[in-house]
């Protein structure tokens, strides 16, 4: 399908396929849990790493950036819808992460953050990884429902960049989820099965970002900003810190940077 094809679709419908991208894209590092048992703790750190590089890219370069210039060119003052979007979506995470009971991956059931529950320790896992993938799938949804307002290939070329961006971090990803469960006592099929279910919120959740936006066109610039606050919690809330543990953490911090690299270029290149 053409540029100019991909242009007379329905933003919406953009959305889903970008965020079935995504999934698809877990799901393929998911399935290494078929081929490995255990993951390097080397490894592991330069994947989250290299995952948090490529959010925090993605959150200026994609988000931020774009919000700035439509608020601009809206005749809005620049920085307010980007300051504003930027904190409530952080908040928005906060909020989730004290309410929400959930369990970050390797530590025990008496770690479980959000409200006291008795939920199984798998159930607990699974709803932390789903609170980590909101954010993405919002990101991709956002940016392919900025093309209601602005329908030209360059917003289309930047939403693709994006989606693409996030997928390949997404790959590791999928991986850092489903062998650390296989680690932790899980069956190989069913560590798979969380783990591609860890990308299924994405396309969920970028088909309600889309619609948002182009529901109410003039939140644009504060929806974007707002799915790059809710990502940069996700990564120093979960990424960084899950990324240095160990005495590896030089093998995070290169991560980081080729992903911050890659994703930059994607979206420079292509956005």
């Amino acid at each position: 399908m053409s540029f100019d094809n991909l242009l007379g679709q329905s933003p919406v419908l953009l959305a889903l396929f970008g965020g079935l991208f995504t999934w698809l894209i877990t799901t393929a590092g998911a399935a290494m849990v078929f081929f490995f048992k255990n993951l390097n703790r080397y490894l592991l750190n330069t994947m989250l790493g290299f995952a948090a590089g490529v959010m925090i890219a993605a959150s200026f370069w994609s988000l931020l950036k774009p919000a700035i210039e439509m608020a601009e060119a809206q005749g809005s003052i620049p920085w307010v819808p980007a300051l504003v979007g930027f904190l409530t979506g952080g908040a928005f995470l906060l909020l989730i992460d004290k309410l929400l009971p959930h369990l970050h991956m390797g530590l025990d059931t008496d770690k479980t953050e959000g409200i006291k529950t008795s939920w199984q320790r798998s159930v607990l896992l699974i709803t932390a990884i789903t609170i980590h993938n909101i954010p993405e799938g919002l990101a991709v949804g956002v940016a392919f429902g900025a093309l209601a307002s602005n329908p030209d290939a360059v917003t289309l070329s930047a939403a693709i960049a994006l989606a693409i961006g996030i997928g390949i971090q997404d790959f590791p990803e999928g991986a850092a989820v489903s062998i650390p469960l296989r680690r932790e006592g899980f069956s190989r099929g069913r560590a798979f099965f969380i783990g591609q279910l860890s990308g299924f919120v994405e396309p969920i959740s970028a088909v309600v970002g889309a619609y948002l936006v182009v529901s109410v066109t003039s939140i644009l610039p504060y929806a974007l900003s707002f799915a790059a606050g809710a990502m940069i919690f996700v990564v120093i809330e979960e990424l960084i810190p899950e990324s240095q543990r160990g005495q590896e953490t030089d093998f995070s911090t290169i991560g980081a940077i080729i992903g911050f690299a890659i994703m930059m270029l994607l979206d420079v290149a292509l956005g």
